[in-house]
């Protein structure tokens, strides 16, 4: 029986006890319901046991709820690593479209085991295999093949999306790759080293600037005295870091849930949370380890060094990891109820490489935030509402996304109150909207602090002072005395392995409490909810979880004003080498060397040389880029209106990549110079068809009327690109008439003339040149052709005369 207790009638306690007979029999009622919630409670924790015990025997073990087959094995690579690729088999009754592109859900190697991508139906998984693509899992094995570095996962899992890329030729786009917390920073590692294998990639709860925001976690390193600690329990663990001390310090940010509320809440709703409970301690329990060298790297260029979001990381063979290179989508999602990775962790990335819009831009790079207002770092990947509202929109609009042009946008996902208009799904509980953001935005989210990053960049200093120390005098001696099975028998003693350990069915006790839960599940007699004492229960329970929330708040604001004060001591802050009187930043900022500046300054002169090139394809584009911009967003409804559009006439070659870099160039262009863009428009209609401007004048005003109630500025725009598009129809339509009429009044005055000599017949082949000769050429030339300017005459085939850019710097 199920019951909500925090609705329950308040008790009158002042009328109880006037009536002791009633009281009494509350009490007893209230007695052996907790008695039986007890047992029961027992009895599910001795089954967690046992499920600990079974997923450690399996092979492979993981928590992916999807029927998948083996597609490639990192084992088999050059540089072997514990990775996998897998295939999602969809179920019969949502087949995958092999026209759409392919989806790689990569879950993360933090402490826990893989599959949290796939937990449940609705999920990233899920969500993929609902809109129809093809989907596959990156997952891996509890152990880590012995020298593996970060590096050779950032391999691995470039292969895994070139295989996936492979398998897939016929798809109108890259592979979409979904990378969570840990696994999402490694993704974008793989992406600024090979651009070329991504299409738009999702980083979820993915912390990427570990300096920045408030949150707790980011003082250990700098109050425990930096990384020597890490290597000392690498090196306790003969070479292998135990991924359950990841955990555990994620356990440590909230005591409340982790020491009570959790379990509280089984007890509470035992007859019912059982296997809930199950299913997520099966992942929560499921630890894995990494390699030293692998944690090592981690904790010293990201937790402490904080060196990918300033683009210090090279790898082995000399490339320099800088997420600028990364030429995809970029979608950040996260949440400000995260308290692993809150918004200014995720976003932190942006304001530490680049400086303003305009560096955006000239990378030619697409950022799309999306945060939430409560949900917590597990619910970004397993919470069912998550999974039913932000994936599924995701996935719905990944191939809006992949087209939107370079800048900063904000997604945002509402509930979609309004009736649907013809030709909408009328299922469609959300409406998706893209609006421009800014880096100003961006920044008031993540509150960047100078100040603050000083005192980091002393603790990272420190750390590696520490470090060096370790290594020279007491590692030697740790390793001399830690022997392989020594550190097999230290794993069960670790106090997260202690509760799965110590009750299970090996426990002497065990069958007598399963025995007795059978018993009570017969016989079961559950309290009623205005029962007093189970009132009391809750505000019991209410009580400690504000008491143990108190005691964090406490111990986190103890954290903070100790290692500001530390690291703000003068001596503390010259032994790391700064001055008091230096006002460089602590930090190197990429966006601020001259070589930078230089790269800019280029890339802006080659984008205003594309203004006047282009056709009609370019013209309609513009368009809608000009009357959408007074608005400064645009909905699901006017990108569905705008594929239901141009969807009949894309062809099998029609080359979708071409098609986004023709897209994204013309929003390039409008932003930096909207007045050129939209007067340059009647040069790029000269010499079109008539018809043709027509009807694409008809599909700008369909698209843009798909949407909300235009707006006086937004209707003025309209009325201004209408006119352009009428006036270069009707001089379309002039010169195609002066053009047909020309050869006939030649040839009559050549006859009235009788003193001249006999004129030569014009054929139609002849005229038919002539006529051609008045109008540009239309070309369609690859996406890496040199740039010429072109005049697509045949606006339905939507073909494409831009040129995709080297990004060499």
């Amino acid at each position: 029986m199920s019951r909500d207790t925090t609705t329950s009638p308040t008790a009158d306690w002042g009328q109880l006890l006037w009536d002791p007979l009633r009281l009494s029999a509350m009490a007893t009622e209230y007695a052996v319901d907790a008695w039986q919630r007890s047992i029961l409670y027992a009895d599910v924790r001795r089954q967690r046991g046992n499920q600990y015990q079974a997923h450690l025997e399996e092979q492979t073990p993981n928590v992916l709820d999807f029927v998948s087959e083996v597609i490639m094995s990192g084992l088999d690579l050059p540089r072997p690593v514990n990775y996998g690729l897998v295939r999602i088999l969809p179920p019969a009754d949502t087949p995958s479209d092999s026209r759409k592109r392919p989806f790689v859900v990569v879950d993360p190697r933090a402490g826990h085991g893989p599959g949290i991508g796939g937990f449940k139906p609705d999920s990233e998984v899920g969500a993929a295999l609902k809109a129809g693509h093809p989907c596959y899992f990156v997952g891996f094995l509890p152990d880590p093949v012995p020298g593996q570095t970060v590096e050779d996962v950032m391999r691995a899992e470039a292969a895994f999306v070139r295989k996936v890329g492979e398998l897939h030729p016929d798809s109108r786009g890259k592979p979409a790759v979904i990378g969570n917390c840990q696994a999402g920073w490694q993704i974008l590692m793989a992406a600024a080293v090979w651009p070329e294998l991504f299409g738009p990639i999702i980083v979820a709860g993915a912390p990427l600037s570990y300096w920045a925001g408030d949150m707790p976690m980011r003082y250990a390193g700098g109050l425990t005295g930096g990384s020597w600690l890490t290597a000392l329990t690498s090196d306790l663990g003969a070479g292998r870091f135990d991924g359950a001390w990841l955990v555990q310090n994620f356990e440590n940010l909230d005591p409340a849930n982790t020491l009570w509320t959790k379990q509280y809440n089984l007890y509470a709703k035992v007859d019912t949370e059982g296997p809930r409970h199950l299913q997520f301690e099966k992942y929560w329990g499921g630890h894995v380890f990494l390699n030293d060298v692998e944690m090592q790297y981690i904790v010293d260029n990201l937790f402490i060094g904080n060196k990918l979001s300033t683009a210090q990381l090279v790898t082995s063979d000399g490339v320099r990891i800088d997420l600028r290179n990364i030429r995809s989508p970029i979608v950040v999602f996260c949440s400000y109820g995260d308290n692993i990775t809150p918004p200014p962790q995720a976003l932190g990335w942006i304001t530490d490489l680049y400086r303003n819009d305009l560096d955006v831009v000239g990378h030619d790079q697409t950022i799309v935030y999306a945060t939430h207002d409560s949900i917590g770092h597990l619910g970004i990947f397993v919470s069912g509402s998550v999974g039913r509202k932000e994936h599924q929109e995701f996935a719905a609009n990944i191939d809006i996304i992949d087209v939107l042009p370079a800048g900063i946008h904000h997604m945002q996902i509402d509930e979609h109150h309004d009736d649907a208009q013809e030709g909408e799904p009328a299922s469609d509980a959300y409406l998706t909207r893209i609006r421009r953001s800014n880096i100003d935005e961006i920044r008031e989210i993540v509150r960047p602090d100078p100040e603050s990053d000083r005192r980091f960049a002393a603790a990272a200093r420190i750390s590696e002072v520490n470090l060096a120390c370790y290594r020279s005098f007491v590692q030697p001696w740790v390793r001399a005395l830690v022997t392989d099975q020594g550190a097999k028998w230290l794993e069960p003693l670790h106090p997260l392995r202690m509760g799965y350990e110590l009750w299970s069915d090996r426990h002497p006790l065990a069958a007598a409490v399963q025995e007795a839960a059978q018993q009570v599940r017969e016989h079961r007699q559950t309290v009623s909810e205005a029962n007093p004492f189970l009132q009391l229960q809750t505000e019991f329970s209410t009580a400690v979880e504000q008491m143990l929330d108190q005691f964090r708040d406490c111990r986190d604001q103890i954290y903070a004003q100790a290692f500001d004060m530390l690291y703000s001591l003068p001596l503390v802050q010259a032994m790391t080498g700064q001055s008091l009187h230096d006002d460089a930043p602590p930090r190197p900022h990429p966006s601020e060397t001259p070589e930078h500046r230089q790269y800019l300054a280029q890339e802006l002169t080659r984008l205003e040389a594309d203004i006047h090139n282009g056709g009609i394809t370019e013209a309609a584009i513009r368009a809608l880029f000009f009357v959408l911009a007074a608005r400064g967003e645009a909905d699901g409804r006017h990108f569905r209106h705008a594929e239901e559009l141009v969807r009949p006439h894309l062809t099998n070659d029609f080359d979708m990549q071409a098609f986004r870099h023709l897209v994204r160039r013309q929003a390039l262009l409008m932003r930096l110079d909207e007045d050129a863009m939209v007067s340059a428009i009647p040069g790029l209609l000269n010499g079109i068809a008539p018809e043709d401007i027509r009807q694409v004048a008809g599909m700008i005003v369909q698209v843009i009327g798909s949407g909300d109630v235009l707006s006086a500025h937004e209707q003025t725009r309209l009325e201004q690109v209408s006119t352009l598009f009428k006036r270069a129809a009707c001089e379309a339509q002039a010169a195609s008439a002066l053009a047909m009429a020309s050869p006939a009044n030649e040839t009559s005055a050549a006859a009235v003339d009788g003193n001249s000599a006999p004129a030569m017949p014009s054929s139609a082949g002849d005229t038919s040149a002539a006529v051609m000769d008045t109008k540009p050429q239309t070309s369609s030339p690859k996406p890496k052709a040199p740039q010429k300017k072109t005049v697509s005459k045949t606006p339905v085939a939507l073909r494409t005369s831009q040129t995709r850019r080297g990004k060499g710097k």
